[in-house]
């Protein structure tokens, strides 16, 4: 098969020789623009667009006894987490049911940004943290600067992180950090989900770093010698480590990231107790974040493993039936009203060949690609019927290459009615090994063919190799272990 084009490969599971030289030329490309920024032409060791600033005071170190410590963080953020989680699960559903509207949404995002200017600017007036500096002082980054009779408010959010973990111990007032962590936390559960862009990062690592900071300020005025070893700025970081993993769930990536972002590899093993304490205690309650947001938008998204009480299911209960099936040579008019047909929204379409006799059954004998058969559609790829034994065009590879990945609708390719009565030869394009699985297959056993081989399709045959049914990524999609046992989701369609 020289014309058709190669299945796409599965999912890499380590980093490829392309993806390490695209990251070290864009790595080297930061850190040249950076030097120049920083007035250090070809100083290439900067650390990068996320730095909280490095800790490498002797207060910044911890003890053995400060672990408990950290652990308990770590469960208050789980805690934190799933309440903001589960906040903003119920802000989606009433998003979803009432404000569906453009209008309403575009409203919705305004009143949000007017509330979150509003209220930022009132903390911000009665704030008495932020005084004037005078020139014997040197923060890098002050919240709030007096000269000449104007007030200028540092608002950046990398301002605010770095000035969390890195300030001294009385640059913050505990009831103004609480104050900012609870009213944060609400304008962030809002915030997330607007139908404008908005992430939960930065937000998370700011809540976090607030009432971690808090922590650290209480520890220090309430236990003996707490201000010599009770960093309030050591504290900040456990605390937006514990905030962020209790709401995204992230554990492995995130402690690099918060590794990355310090400049130091000693906090290493106190952020992964603290994600996975924030995790386990999370996962209690109520799923991730972005979990829950890929179940309300029905997203067909596959775990890493089927449902643990799944095995029971066959493909035969997971299978879509019955299936559209193409002959090995077709009608073109029968291959346009096939992709016309609303109700058939599957991608791939499993091709059959009848056998010498006519009352045997069809077999199966490839697999096709609705997007292959808009190429075929589009360039023409047929011949007449009284002429069927002429050679067709030939299509080379660049020809679905230069369509990909946006492929025309099938409502844009014209077919005359004389076309309509051309045959196709789908022997040439077809995928004539497609993946196959008897009736009796487990789900599980389905689940990690789709996850291992990176499928979109996979054909469920009998035993004289005839097509029953067609397993997507949507059949599996939907089985979901819920409390009351394996429960199916509605998927959506599109």
């Amino acid at each position: 098969m020289p014309n058709s084009p190669p299945p796409p490969p599965p999912p890499p599971l380590f980093l490829s020789p392309l993806q390490f030289f695209a990251s070290m030329i864009s790595t080297f490309t930061l850190n040249f623009f950076l030097s120049i920024y920083n007035n250090k032409p070809g100083d290439l060791s900067n650390p990068g667009l996320i730095n909280f600033g490095r800790f490498e005071s002797d207060s910044g170190a911890y003890n053995l006894y400060e672990i408990p410590l950290f652990i308990a963080m770590g469960a208050f953020g789980g805690l934190l987490g799933a309440l903001f989680n589960k906040l903003n699960y119920w802000l989606t559903i009433f998003r979803i049911r009432y404000v569906h509207r453009p209008c309403l949404q575009v409203m919705e995002a305004m009143l949000v940004a007017a509330v979150t200017a509003a209220v930022s600017f009132t903390m911000i007036y009665f704030s008495n943290d932020c005084q004037p500096l005078g020139p014997e002082h040197k923060e890098e980054y002050p919240l709030q600067v007096r000269t000449h009779a104007r007030t200028h408010a540092r608002t950046h959010a990398r301002t605010h992180a770095h000035s969390y973990f890195c300030d001294n111990s009385g640059t913050y007032n505990p009831l103004t950090l609480g104050l900012f962590t609870i009213t944060y936390f609400f304008l962030a559960c809002w915030t997330y989900g607007l139908a404008v862009s908005a992430g939960v990062f930065i937000p998370a690592l700011l809540i976090g770093a607030a009432w971690g900071r808090l922590f650290g300020i209480l520890l220090a005025s309430i236990t003996p010698n707490g201000s010599i070893w009770a960093d309030p700025g050591k504290y900040a970081l456990i605390g937006a480590a514990a905030q962020l993993g209790g709401i995204v769930r992230m554990t492995l990536s995130l402690t690099v990231i918060m590794v990355e972002a310090t400049g130091n590899v000693t906090y290493g093993l106190p952020i992964m107790l603290v994600l996975m304490t924030a995790k386990i205690v999370g996962d209690y309650f109520v799923e991730g974040l972005y979990d829950i947001h890929i179940k309300l938008q029905s997203v067909p998204f596959l775990h890493w493993d089927a449902p643990a009480t799944s095995h029971w299911l066959t493909a035969r209960e997971v299978m879509s039936a019955p299936v559209t099936c193409l002959n090995r040579i077709e009608k073109v008019g029968t291959i346009v009203d096939v992709l016309s047909n609303t109700s058939t929204n599957h991608n791939g379409f499993p091709v059959v060949m009848q056998g010498a006799d006519s009352d045997e059954p069809s077999k199966l004998c490839g697999l096709i690609l609705r997007s292959q058969l808009i190429v075929l559609l589009k360039h023409k790829v047929f011949v007449e019927l009284a002429r069927s034994r002429l050679t067709q065009r030939k299509l080379q590879l660049k020809d679905f290459r230069d369509a990909y990945p946006r492929f025309p609708p099938i409502q844009s390719i014209h077919v005359s009615q004389d076309e309509r009565e051309c045959m196709m030869d789908l022997t040439e394009f077809m995928n004539a090994t497609p993946y196959t699985v008897p009736l009796e297959t487990s789900l599980p056993r389905v689940f990690k063919l789709f996850r291992a081989l990176g499928l979109r399709h996979l054909v469920v045959a009998d035993d004289v190799n005839r097509v029953v049914g067609l397993v997507t990524r949507k059949d599996l999609a939907r089985y979901h272990l819920g409390s009351h046992g394996l429960e199916e989701l509605q998927l959506a369609q599109t």
